[in-house]
């Protein structure tokens, strides 16, 4: 009888240690990870009932870092209607000029691993961060999305192509292109690791479009996001285009990134508990 007990329990340590993986985010697109960060074991649960927009995934090698979370992204970002609740991520309105790249984006163009040892929580070296955003580009662009000597870029929203944020899963991607001024990435599809990375910290919404929104702006090109619409406008060209809706991940976005989210609804204590 004893010794059944014992397989019992083996078996309960085993199921919770696979469970438990640091590396279970990965088996899932539509799960969100919390990898970023050491709390992760305070959150087993947290997202078990999000419904995250469908997004094309492409295989890669991940790289599994944990630094200290970034500072909340400045309100300034968000323009919000009058009539909206400050509550409500549908009051969300982005406008600004675009900056346009095309596929296969990598994480070393976005920022490279040279500038890794900028801490975000740091302000002076999360400011340097912004000055360093998409500086990897080839010199094919020659519009470059950040002028020299300047830590914010005057483009607030990029639109990509396909698989951007490919490559390394160094989450100082989109807190980059956040600390630089960017507001959202609108691309075709998504690595789902820098997917995961945008929402987690809060620094920037991922968006994704239903055709090559990249193929038809140019960068420069003034442009309004309506996330209550899900829709792109080109006030350049006067045309529109449908967005794929943000979903569940919004919330967690607009209200500064995981942790920030977990403690305003109460799913961990807050600071000042």
């Amino acid at each position: 009888m004893r010794h059944h007990s014992k397989i019992h329990l083996f078996s309960q340590v085993s199921s919770m240690a696979v469970s438990s993986s640091p590396h279970s985010y990965l088996s899932s697109p539509n799960s969100l990870s919390l990898s970023p960060y050491k709390q992760q074991q305070q959150l087993p649960s947290l997202f078990s009932n999000l419904k995250l927009p469908t997004f094309q995934s492409h295989r890669f090698k991940a790289l599994i870092s944990s630094p200290a979370p970034p500072p909340p992204k400045p309100l300034s970002k968000t323009i919000r209607h009058a009539a909206a609740s400050d509550a409500s991520p549908t009051a969300t309105t982005f406008h600004g000029l675009c900056y346009v790249v095309g596929d296969n984006i990598d994480t070393d163009q976005i920022i490279p691993a040279e500038y890794l040892t900028l801490v975000p929580s740091n302000p002076e070296e999360y400011k340097k961060l912004g000055s360093y955003a998409l500086i990897g580009l080839p010199s094919s662009y020659t519009t470059r999305f950040m002028e020299p000597g300047e830590y914010k870029s005057k483009f607030s929203i990029v639109i990509g192509g396909d698989n951007f944020g490919c490559g390394s899963s160094r989450e100082h991607a989109p807190v980059a292109l956040g600390a630089a001024g960017v507001a959202a990435v609108v691309a075709e599809s998504y690595a789902r690791i820098f997917f995961r990375n945008s929402v987690a910290t809060g620094e920037v919404y991922p968006l994704e479009s239903e055709g090559r929104i990249c193929e038809e702006c140019r960068t420069g090109h003034v442009v309004t996001i309506e996330m209550s619409e899900s829709r792109l406008i080109n006030h350049t060209t006067g045309k529109e285009y449908k967005l794929k809706p943000i979903g569940d991940a919004g919330p967690v976005i607009e209200a500064g990134g995981i942790f920030a989210y977990a403690r305003k609804t109460g799913m961990i204590p807050s600071r000042a508990a």
